[in-house]
């Protein structure tokens, strides 16, 4: 008898561990065993396409006949009801909400029209809508605002060449554009890989002396989305897409970057600052992060993987992670719902707190600036209130244009926006020193602005005109460039 049985036969008790023993570990390498096989189903499942698919062909629907499961997921995309505390699909009207932002971007786009962004589905029909693109009468928006709104790029692009593409006016290149965000923007139409559309992306990796193929695929999970989840710019005459990475992807180093090229995005009508506006940093900010460091992606998050008749897909449905927390959250951390979205809301709750002091605080400065222009001021006694009315704003406009109110990198967006509220008051600091040189009483009275309508009639905005005018473009020109993409492209997408 072997001194295994002896052991057994005098402790009853032991042939029961080992035979739990070897059950656990038959289990856990049948589990290991299926996890195998199902990484290489989900392979293998994307190539397994009932028609081919050309090489920029933008049609979302058309990607839908062999990714059925995908192709409904992203239509949900269109689904605007869900609406958490900070943020959501549901629209938003910020100037309402906000009033002192129609103060802070008087001279430039964003004081007649901003609004929550809406899912991936309604990009074409929300840049056409908006007042920022401007109407028939006048449209000053370039080319290159087009970039990331449609799957027509990648393709137009190709045909007329990237530098080209930027060149121009928005409105001169509607008719090119008429499938939203979807499918081509992140795949490979033969393999599904993930693949980076958009050029801009690629040159800032290169500057940096990264090249795309190096990636992991699970960093490819997140660069998709920095195509156009990302600061950029439009650089010279010609408007050429830029990403300002070249210094790193904080907003130090981005302020840094546009100073030492003197770029600013419109001088504003009140204070006269050269002014920056950030677009939607979300990449840049969640680099700070400790997602980012732990290796979660964006798409971990807002698309995480879905089981659904036995197959086991990512979720198109590319939206908030409190809508979906038992896929998202949950995956990682243990807690439950109503415990994780109470510590979102937390971070959030601070971080707004901050930046609605902020957005007074420069929405004065502008104001005050102004003031200050007419008691008679120099450009010198000007320039320090200038330089810190812009750094403020900047850094304020950082946080505040990412999406997730900060939740990215809470940390570091309480840092900076706390940044903006300190040089925003050294900015009014500055300029009360040019009141009071100039024979003003400090503090001054301020105009009030207390309504998106107060607000934009002080800075001087014509509002029913501009409206009449976008009118007159939706009623004319979009018919104009649906009839011509449909009568190219055989079918539109009727959302």
């Amino acid at each position: 008898m072997s001194s295994i049985q002896e052991k057994i036969r005098q402790k009853p008790w032991l042939g029961w561990v080992l035979f739990l023993a070897t059950t656990v570990i038959v289990f856990l390498l049948g589990l290991f065993a299926s996890s195998i096989v199902e990484r290489k189903n989900e392979a293998t499942y994307t190539l397994q396409m009932v028609k081919p698919i050309a090489d920029w062909e933008p049609r979302n629907e058309v990607w839908g006949e062999n990714f059925p499961r995908e192709y409904e997921s992203y239509r949900k995309t269109l689904d605007t009801n869900f609406a958490s505390k900070h943020g959501g699909a549901a629209m938003i009207d910020y100037l309402e909400k906000y009033p002192e932002l129609v103060v802070m971007w008087a001279g430039y786009g964003f004081s007649k029209d901003y609004n929550q962004g809406r899912g991936h589905a309604h990009a074409i029909k929300d840049i056409r809508n908006t007042l920022r693109t401007g109407g028939n009468k006048v449209s000053p928006m370039p080319a290159t605002c087009w970039s990331c709104k449609s799957t027509d790029v990648p393709r137009t692009m190709a045909e007329v060449g990237v530098a080209e593409y930027y060149k121009g006016k928005w409105i001169d290149k509607g008719q090119e554009h008429v499938n939203p965000i979807g499918c081509q923007d992140c795949h490979d139409p033969k393999t599904m890989d993930l693949r980076i559309s958009r050029p801009a992306l690629v040159e800032a990796m290169e500057r940096q002396g990264k090249k795309m193929e190096d990636f992991s695929r699970q960093e490819m999970r997140s660069l998709v989305c920095a195509q156009c989840h990302v600061e950029y710019y439009f650089k010279g005459k010609d408007n050429y897409l830029t990403f300002p990475w070249d210094k790193g992807y904080t907003a130090d180093d981005m302020e840094k970057y546009y100073d030492e090229i003197e770029f600013s995005d419109w001088t504003h009508s009140l204070s006269k600052a050269p002014m920056l506006k950030a677009q939607h940093p979300d990449f840049e900010l969640y680099k700070t992060g400790v997602h980012a460091d732990r290796g979660v992606s964006c798409a971990d998050c807002h698309m995480p993987y879905k089981s659904e008749g036995g197959v086991k897909f990512t979720d198109h449905h590319i939206q908030s992670p409190l809508n979906n927390v038992a896929n998202s959250c949950q995956v990682c951390h243990r807690e439950e719902t109503s415990d994780l979205i109470g510590d979102v809301y937390e971070r959030q709750d601070k971080i707004e707190e901050i930046r609605r002091l902020t957005e007074k605080a420069l929405a004065a400065a502008h104001l005050e600036a102004k003031m200050a222009w007419e008691a008679g001021a120099s450009a010198d006694e000007m320039k320090p209130a200038l330089q810190f009315i812009r750094h403020a704003q900047w850094r304020w406009d950082w946080v505040a244009a990412a999406n997730g109110l900060g939740f990215h990198s809470p940390v570091e967006a309480l840092r900076v926006i706390s940044t903006s509220l300190q040089k925003a008051e050294l900015a009014r600091k500055e300029i009360a020193l040019v009141l009071v040189r100039h024979g003003k009483q400090y503090p001054v009275a301020l105009p009030d602005f207390s309504t998106k309508d107060k607000a934009q009639a002080l800075i001087g905005l014509k509002m029913d005109e501009l409206r009449k005018d976008k009118q007159d473009l939706l009623n004319t020109r979009t018919k104009e460039w649906d009839k011509i993409a449909k009568e190219r492209q055989g079918t539109l997408i009727e959302y």
